[in-house]
């Protein structure tokens, strides 16, 4: 296997692909995970640009930046005038309070400044990652700056209090955030609702029974599409996956009968989507006992009855929207599965379904996946990152 240079990052996603950004850094001390934050742009294919303040010059060197970022770093006002260019988006991180200040009042005495004020006049998405002390962040001052930065068009994303500071946020959580922040400005961005996990049905207070899915797949799909400005919620069963960011909106409704009323409460809203990963019981205990069974029987019998299909019961109320369901088979072959799929799309009057085989789990000689398309069109998907990409660009195409 051919060695990485030594400049080179391993790309993990094209939510930034070809995208130019300026990362602009001030001088607080968050500043020194520039070097983890730009080698996370260049991970989704973002061109950068690094305007330094000269205060952020004293806490992080620009060869550093310049090592880690592999672009230019403008450190002081130069006659090509970069900061005016016309970015498809500017991140600022650090963002103290002195240079928000400087923002709302309309101070430009640095080439950074004068980006965001041009960006603010040519409509260029501009996010704000601000990182000082608590006793700062709390200050009525901070607060009023905040708001004026929203009303003046500025997305602001501040992190958890820790140790008595205001952190700046991890840089997976910034990337990602911004990604969507930047991709919302595209054309035929949609409301999602997607489904994961699995479902449980209690026997007693403290047993249940359980079908298997740790929510990667989904967890996954969801992180492409909100990395690519749409607004997604989730609802969600058990899952033993946990995801590399907070996304923005997740519902847990770890039973079939709750994740049934949450998908209806949500039919009433606009969503323009709907992607049912999540593994739904087929047969759910009805005959809750109270405490707990005797542990010392020599047998433990109850009886499962067959649950409601959330496909079936939702189809009147989501008519009109763009619908996904997932399908798990087992010991078909290949042509069997594809001809169950499609008449599973028919019978649900979805516009797509992924289907895969128990078996082929696990096994990377084998389609991950495969993608059935109302038509009857199917396409083999050989990971989870084919899925959630194919399942994007379906989206955003129809």
């Amino acid at each position: 296997m051919r060695e990485m240079n030594d400049l080179g990052v391993e790309t993990k996603g094209d939510s930034l692909k070809d995208k130019n950004i300026l990362l602009g850094i001030s001088g607080g001390i968050a500043a020194t995970e520039s070097i983890k934050l730009l080698r996370e742009l260049r991970r989704y294919g973002a061109k950068i640009t690094v305007i330094m303040t000269n205060s952020a010059q004293k806490i992080i060197t620009p060869l550093a930046v310049s090592w880690a970022g592999d672009c230019e770093v403008i450190c002081d006002w130069e006659h090509k005038m970069t900061g005016l260019k016309n970015y498809d988006g500017i991140l600022l991180a650090p963002s103290t309070r002195n240079i928000m200040a400087k923002i709302c009042n309309g101070v430009i005495d640095s080439p950074l400044l004068m980006a965001i004020s041009a960006a603010k006049v040519n409509k260029i998405p501009v996010m704000l990652i601000p990182s000082m002390h608590q006793v700062l962040a709390d200050d009525s001052i901070t607060q009023d700056l905040s708001k004026q930065l929203n009303d003046q068009g500025f997305k602001l994303l501040w992190g958890e209090i820790d140790e008595n500071k205001s952190k700046q946020p991890d840089t997976i959580s910034i990337v990602a955030n911004f990604s969507h922040y930047m991709n919302s400005y595209l054309e035929n961005r949609k409301n999602i609702v997607i489904t994961l996990g699995s479902t449980i049905s209690f026997l007693d207070d403290i047993r249940y029974v359980k079908n298997t899915s740790s929510g990667k797949t989904g967890f996954e799909i969801a992180s492409r599409l909100h990395r690519w400005g749409h607004e997604v919620t989730i609802v969600s069963g058990e899952r033993s996956y946990t995801h590399e960011y907070k996304l923005p909106l997740i519902i847990n409704a770890p039973e079939p009968h709750e994740m049934l009323l949450e998908l209806k409460a949500l039919a009433k809203c606009s969503i323009d989507v709907w992607i049912h990963s999540a593994a739904v019981l087929d047969y759910v205990n009805e005959n809750l006992i109270d405490g707990k069974f005797p542990s010392g029987n020599n047998e433990l019998i109850f009886k499962l009855n067959k649950s409601s299909k959330h496909l079936e019961e939702l189809k009147n109320d989501v008519e009109g929207s763009f619908r996904i369901g997932f399908k798990l088979e087992s010991n078909i072959k290949l042509k069997e599965l594809i001809t169950k799929a499609t008449s599973f799309v028919e019978r649900n009057e979805l516009n797509a379904v992924i289907a895969n085989r128990l078996e082929d789990i696990g096994d990377n000689s084998k389609n991950r996946a495969h993608l059935i398309l109302r038509n009857g069109d199917h396409f083999a998907l050989s990971t989870n990152s084919e899925i959630s990409n194919a399942i994007r660009l379906l989206i955003e195409n129809n």
